[in-house]
C-alpha cells in the first residue's frame, strides 16, 4: 500500500493506493490550478481524508511516494518536506516520482496524437508542462511511458522551436499549457480542453509510478527544481 502526494503545482493532491489496485484520492478540480497555492494548509487535510477513506493506519503503508517536480519551489518544499517528515516518523521509505512523468500518464488516452515526423514513434507523444513562471514551462517529452526528452526549463518560443525542429505534434496538458494555450495551439501543439482532469498532476498517478519506483531514506529525497530560486539569500 503507498500513500503519494504532489505539490508542485498550486493544486496540491493525496492518494492511497491499495494492494488490490484500489485508489482513494483527493484531487483539486482543474479550475484550482488558476488560484493561489494554499498548500500549507490544504495538504494535511487531504493526506488525513484519503488515509481515513482507505481505513489506512501507518502501519499498512509500505512506502511514500512524492512528486519531486520540476514545479513551485514553495510547493515543493512543503510536500517534500511534509513527505520526509512523516515517512521518518512513520520508519518508512520514500520513493521519488518526477511530476512531469506522473502528469504525463493522464494526458490523451485515445485522444492523444502521434508525431508529425515522417517516422513517428509508435507510441503517442505526451507533452506534460508546468508552469515554471518568469515566462517559462518546465517540460518533457513522453512516447508512451518512455520519455524522449528529459525534464527542462524553456520559454514558449524556445519549447516551440525543439518541437518543430523534431517534427513533433504531442499533445499538451498542465498549467503550463493552459498559460500559453494561445501560443501552443497557433503552432499546431493540441492542448486537452480547459476542464480536463489531465492538467492537474494526480496523487494516483504518483502511485502508479511510485510502485516501480526504489525505497529511499526520507533524507536522500531532494526536489528537482531545474534551475535558481527566485528568491535569493542577502549578501
Amino acid at each position: 500500500m503507498l500513500l503519494g502526494l504532489d505539490t508542485s503545482t498550486p493544486a496540491a493532491s493525496a492518494c492511497v493506493l491499495c494492494d488490490d489496485g484500489a485508489a482513494f484520492e483527493v484531487t483539486p478540480p482543474p479550475e484550482r490550478l488558476g488560484r493561489p497555492p494554499a498548500h500549507a494548509s490544504e495538504l494535511m487535510p487531504a493526506l488525513a481524508e484519503v488515509m481515513e477513506r482507505a481505513g489506512a493506519g501507518w502501519h499498512d503503508l509500505d512506502a511514500i511516494a512524492v512528486g519531486v517536480g520540476p514545479g513551485t519551489f514553495t510547493g515543493l518544499r512543503i510536500g517534500i518536506a511534509t513527505a520526509r517528515a512523516l515517512a521518518t516518523a512513520a520508519d518508512l521509505p520514500l520513493r521519488r516520482v518526477s511530476s512531469l512523468a506522473a502528469l504525463a500518464v493522464g494526458i490523451g488516452g485515445i485522444g492523444a496524437v502521434r508525431a508529425a515526423a515522417p517516422n513517428p514513434p509508435s507510441a503517442f507523444l505526451r507533452l506534460p508542462l508546468i508552469d515554471a513562471r518568469r515566462g517559462e514551462l518546465f517540460a518533457a517529452l513522453f512516447a508512451g511511458d518512455r520519455e524522449l526528452w528529459p525534464p527542462f526549463a524553456a520559454s514558449p518560443d524556445e519549447l516551440l522551436a525543439r518541437l518543430r525542429d523534431d517534427g513533433f505534434a504531442p499533445l499538451a496538458a498542465g498549467d503550463g499549457s493552459l498559460r500559453f494555450r494561445g501560443m501552443l495551439e497557433e503552432a499546431g501543439i493540441p492542448v486537452e480542453p480547459p476542464g480536463s482532469e489531465a492538467h492537474v498532476v494526480s496523487a494516483r498517478h504518483i502511485c502508479q509510478l511510485g510502485e516501480a519506483a526504489q525505497d529511499e531514506s526520507p533524507e536522500a529525497v531532494l526536489p528537482e527544481y531545474l534551475r535558481e530560486p527566485d528568491a535569493k539569500p542577502q549578501q
